[in-house]
């Protein structure tokens, strides 16, 4: 499981929810260093959110097309209604009721216009409970969001969903789970080798 590369909104710090913003240079970077660390894998499917940020990464990932792109709204990134657009300091002046709501983490508040984060956890780890589902064997891709890359950690781990995030998330950061006999398994979080490969490639 992958998060999207970087886009413009990333760099504002604006939430982007259902909206989509397109990937910057460091983005489209992102995603052809991410597509050479994953060619060792032996991709059984790509599954991508439907949102243009995740299937413009996962494009770049398998620029030949050698296994269509299935695109799948349920790995969406939560929809944060009325906040979407904005900065954190925005909600927080346009909408300071809303914001503080938020700011509970109370995983049953639902924001105006758009989902709780309950909502959120439980379409994203289902569609991912069936998605697997429909392999018997191999690996598959999905190229996501941070926020469904955190329901996943906390579902798998059995953190719980009120609790607050204290680990980075890095665009394209490689994140392996495995799923066996009913058991999801964490086998690596946040490999991001690729991006510092191509830190050292932007200092020479």
């Amino acid at each position: 499981m992958v998060r999207h590369g970087e886009t413009v909104w990333n760099t504002e710090k604006r939430h982007q929810g259902h909206l989509d913003s397109p990937l910057t240079k460091t983005g489209q970077a992102q995603g052809q260093a991410l597509a050479e660390r994953l060619a060792g894998f032996n991709l059984q499917a790509i599954y991508s959110s439907d949102l243009m940020r995740a299937l413009d990464t996962a494009r770049l990932i398998d620029p030949h097309r050698q296994l269509p792109i299935q695109s799948d709204t349920r790995l969406r990134e939560r929809h944060f209604g009325i906040f979407q657009g904005l900065t954190l300091e925005e909600v927080r002046l346009r909408y300071p009721f809303e914001y503080e709501r938020h700011q509970s983490h109370d995983p049953d508040y639902v924001i105006p216009g758009g989902e709780s984060l309950r909502q959120f956890y439980r379409r994203t780890t289902e569609a991912f409970a069936e998605l697997v589902g429909r392999q018997e064997e191999g690996t598959i891709l999905a190229v996501t969001h941070g926020g469904v890359l955190v329901n996943q950690f906390k579902h798998v781990l059995d953190i719980p969903l009120e609790a607050h995030r204290r680990f980075s998330m890095l665009n394209t950061s490689v994140n392996i789970f495995s799923f066996s006999n009913g058991r999801w398994m964490l086998e690596t979080w946040g490999d991001s080798q690729h991006l510092v490969d191509m830190e050292a490639l932007d200092e020479l």
